[in-house]
């Protein structure tokens, strides 16, 4: 394997490494702004690890939806949940767009029913879960956006075993952050369980896309 080939997974190794060791951040007294520039590092990572496989506009397509959830990740920490949500909502909308372009072409009757499903029950419980009922609103409208991504993605052509359980981890995360602004407010595994499902769901859905568009570039 010649170096071009070997760089895309050298990054990759380092998104990981900086994906995990971003929890090791949470007891150190950091400036604040290096515990956000560590935190937006794995998936800036992963961006560019897609940027290095890109070949098409597909290829592109998941190289920003990767940026964007970067930006996101650091918008959070720099400027609070408003404007890092649309960072994540820019992201959401681009990833969208490439599970449409890349549809599945047989979709069974559950999975289909499953897909549909997902949005409302997202929805509803992202409404009933925060304590503070002036964000039940909001996390509503942005959870069913999430969840309409993670419905296109169970319904694409890339794996749901990576692509559509990563998708599904990213749904769950955001819904334990409004658990967490309600009845799991003070619950010690939250943290890492928010964290965890999200950072490990991008990287899923990352790797699974490029592989399938490395093996097979068009739908």
């Amino acid at each position: 394997m010649d170096r071009r080939n070997l760089a895309p997974y050298l990054v990759l190794a380092c998104a990981i490494a900086a994906g995990v060791s971003y929890v090791a951040s949470w007891d150190m007294d950091i400036p604040p702004l290096a515990s956000m520039l560590w935190k937006g590092a794995g998936v800036s990572l992963l961006a560019l690890y897609a940027g290095l496989k890109a070949r098409s506009l597909d290829g592109w397509l998941i190289c920003a939806v990767m940026a964007f959830g970067a930006l996101g990740d650091m918008l959070l920490e720099a400027a609070g949940l408003t404007v890092g949500a649309v960072a994540f909502l820019v992201g959401h909308l681009i990833a969208i767009w490439l599970y449409l372009r890349n549809r599945r072409r047989a979709v069974t009757r559950s999975q289909m029913l499953f897909a549909i499903l997902l949005v409302p029950a997202t929805g509803i419980l992202a409404f009933l879960l925060p304590t503070d009922r002036a964000l039940a609103a909001a996390a509503t409208l942005y959870s069913m956006s999430l969840a309409v991504m993670a419905a296109m993605a169970w319904t694409s052509r890339f794996p749901r075993a990576l692509v559509g359980a990563g998708a599904l981890m990213f749904v769950v995360s955001d819904l334990l952050i409004f658990a967490r602004a309600g009845a799991l407010e003070h619950a010690a595994w939250i943290g890492l369980a928010i964290w965890g499902l999200y950072f490990f769901g991008q990287a899923l859905i990352c790797v699974g896309v490029t592989c399938t568009l490395a093996r097979n570039p068009l739908a």
